[in-house]
């Protein structure tokens, strides 16, 4: 673990949003005003590293920003997540109709591609359409043909209705501005039986090197989900900084 450390500390300094300082490249931030809604409270004095919108008492972190794409796909992410063994996890079929929400620069999108098959379908959705051009111009050079890349929006992944098996979210929820409208948006696009699936990094393990406002605790993640029609199913805590948290849709 010490190893794994030192290696992850400087790249997260310097590239991701999820340690970069307030306003950097690295970072985007939704632009538009935001409406006031009675769900969410805002607040002037807040953690640098979030953007002072708060949901269920829980301030909302920053976006890490295209610029950042290279350091998802460092090497060192086999040994500090452990992709292979969070999808073992996932138990995904061929012929599934998932979802990689927030898909980035697609280092989970080919790997489900793969699980799924030729006959399964991989949505990788995205906000901002620079990562999808990545996740397009994989799709050339691999000749893989099952994945749909889709430009989300921040209330909305802009899915086809009960359409998802799986919808996955990879150290991405807590980012989301506007979390209630977008699981409402997820849940809609679930068939009937979807399973909605959270990778965050453990706000319950102090040892984790991520900042607070970047990890999300599982009782946190069940608190936010209550108010959906979503069964909490399992939480997988073998990975070494992560929980998988795992619901299921209620009804249609």
């Amino acid at each position: 673990m010490t190893r794994i450390r030192s290696i992850l500390v400087l790249p997260l300094i310097l590239a991701a949003g999820i340690l970069l300082r307030p306003g950097a490249p690295g970072q985007v931030r939704d632009a538009r005003p935001s409406s006031i809604h009675p769900r969410y409270e805002h607040r002037a004095d807040h953690n640098p590293d979030g953007i002072g919108k708060f949901y269920m008492g829980r301030e909302i972190a920053q976006v890490m920003g295209h610029q950042a794409a290279d350091w998802l796909e460092r090497a060192e992410r086999e040994d500090e997540e452990q992709p292979e063994k969070m999808l073992d996890a996932l138990r995904l079929r061929p012929g599934m109709v998932v979802t990689d929400l927030g898909a980035g620069s697609g280092y989970l999108t080919f790997r489900l591609a793969k699980r799924v098959g030729p006959r399964g379908t991989v949505y990788a959705v995205d906000i901002q359409p620079e990562m999808l051009d990545l996740i397009r111009g994989k799709m050339r050079e691999t000749g893989v043909r099952n994945v749909v890349p889709v430009l989300g929006a921040v209330t909305d992944p802009k899915l086809p209705p009960r359409s998802q098996d799986l919808i996955l979210m990879v150290d991405v929820y807590h980012e989301f501005d506007h979390p209630w409208e977008m699981t409402r948006a997820m849940v809609r696009a679930l068939k009937p039986g979807g399973r909605l699936a959270f990778v965050e990094f453990r706000a319950e393990d102090p040892s984790v090197p991520i900042k607070e406002v970047h990890k999300m605790s599982e009782a946190q993640v069940k608190k936010e989900m209550s108010v959906h029609p979503l069964r909490w199913v399992e939480t997988v805590r073998t990975l070494p900084w992560q929980h998988l948290i795992l619901f299921r849709k209620v009804g249609r």
